[in-house]
């Protein structure tokens, strides 16, 4: 599987090179009293729906690796309705016999290797690329599609989740809705981190991330897409957003909103010019 580079600009371009799955999602840690405090949100009008910042992250990833197969947001609307009912968008190491992973795949079916699996890249690259072969799949109902993806025996339970997932496929290939988040981030975050993970997800999708101004508080980066269109920016805001608690980053400013990781939404008109948008990470 390929993963591409993404650079960064210091006074020009600094390559990066392939990367690892180096991070990773939290794992259920058995305690049912945990529950999750940090949140995002999609908006659309009046309708809203909720995740815990692991998995508006992982649907993030499974969203933005749809795109880079080619998939709009019909696509990306089955593969998170899937990894909602199969793994409620956690990257399990346990499940049913021997699944595993955000869409409970088993190694025992020919899923790949327990470590590919798990590895939330892989997992997703394999859903769609099973999907792609369901012939006439863009004409079936969301549950129909994922069922002839998974063989599932709860073949109807993927409807459950269809709007939902529609909501936030739509957000993540930008064509319509606001996400927002309330989360910590990590304890450390760099410029690097997040040109990395951009780079996992998006591969030649992102074209560059340029550093645009450094202070003693933050670094602010803008973020290119390969194809700059209104559509293509907005998915990266909210892509960068639901990846926050993972990259760090503090704040990023599309073409008419920017959005904090406390939740706090500010209007802006443009973005200065930029040809793409523009996020914030905190000074170590």
């Amino acid at each position: 599987m390929s993963r591409a580079g993404t650079a960064i600009g210091v006074l020009g371009f600094v390559g990066v090179g392939t990367v690892a799955v180096y991070w990773g999602p939290g794992l259920l840690d058995g305690n049912p009293q945990s529950v999750p405090t940090e949140r995002c949100t999609v908006t659309q009008g009046e309708t809203s729906h909720s995740l815990t910042a692991e998995q508006a992250d992982n649907a993030a990833l499974i969203a933005a690796v749809g795109v880079r197969l080619g998939f709009d947001s019909a696509g990306v609307t089955v593969a998170i309705a899937t990894g909602i009912q199969e793994s409620s968008l956690r990257n399990l190491d346990y499940g049913d016999r021997d699944s595993l992973g955000l869409f409970q795949q088993r190694p025992s079916q020919g899923w790949g290797t327990i470590e590919q699996i798990t590895d939330p890249y892989y997992s997703s690259e394999t859903f769609y690329a099973v999907l792609r072969r369901v012939d006439g799949w863009e004409d079936l109902a969301v549950t129909d599609a994922a069922q002839a993806v998974q063989r599932s025996g709860f073949p109807l339970a993927y409807a459950d989740h269809e709007d939902e997932a529609k909501a936030w496929a739509l957000a993540f290939t930008g064509r319509e809705g606001l996400v927002t988040c309330s989360v910590a981030g990590p304890s450390v975050a760099t410029p690097q981190l997040l040109a990395d993970r951009l780079a996992a997800d998006f591969g030649d999708g992102v074209n560059a991330v340029d550093v645009l101004d450094t202070n003693e508080d933050e670094t602010i980066l803008g973020i290119r897409p390969s194809v700059d269109t209104p559509e293509s920016r907005a998915a990266l805001t909210a892509w960068a957003i639901a990846t926050a608690s993972v990259t760090g980053l503090s704040w990023v400013e599309g073409d008419d909103v920017v959005v904090a990781t406390d939740g706090s939404v500010f209007p802006v008109d443009g973005s200065g010019g930029y040809s793409g948008i523009k996020v914030a990470v905190p000074a170590p």
